[in-house]
């Protein structure tokens, strides 16, 4: 008898990656929301950082920063260790679009959750796996 996991871990990322394209597909997500999800789930973090959290050019970050900032969706603050930094964070109004985009997300998926007569416990196991896989390896630490 094999070993069922490793093929169920690797189908749980697949299947975890096609949920969120498919939500992406049907769901307006402005630009930026990302580093919006990143900013909430890291907290206060430098530009740099960022960057690297969200894989991509240090200027990429900087222009969506700018944009967010123009928004009045994230503000920058002095580094709390480092007077020279800055880091960035959420501004109430950033927090309050990313609830929205969770909200028109969270709706899509429980229209599609309605189709498959999934239980609400089913349902928490799964978030209570991906929990856990996620918090076993946190992010280091984004500020500079």
């Amino acid at each position: 008898m094999t070993d069922p996991l490793p093929s169920l871990a690797s189908d749980l990322v697949v299947q975890a990656a096609r949920l969120t394209r498919a939500v992406r597909r049907e769901v307006d997500h402005p630009a930026g929301v990302r580093t919006l999800s990143l900013l909430d789930e890291l907290g206060p973090c430098g530009v740099t950082a960022l960057a690297a959290a969200d894989r991509c050019s240090q200027p990429t970050m900087t222009a969506t920063v700018r944009a967010l900032l123009e928004q009045g969706l994230v503000d920058r603050r002095p580094h709390p260790s480092d007077g020279r930094a800055r880091v960035v964070v959420l501004t109430e109004t950033g927090h309050a679009e990313l609830s929205r985009v969770r909200r028109a997300n969270a709706e899509l998926v429980m229209a599609r959750l309605t189709d498959t007569h999934h239980t609400a416990e089913e349902v928490a196991t799964a978030v209570a796996v991906l929990r856990d896989v996620l918090d076993l390896h946190p992010q280091e630490d984004p500020t500079p």
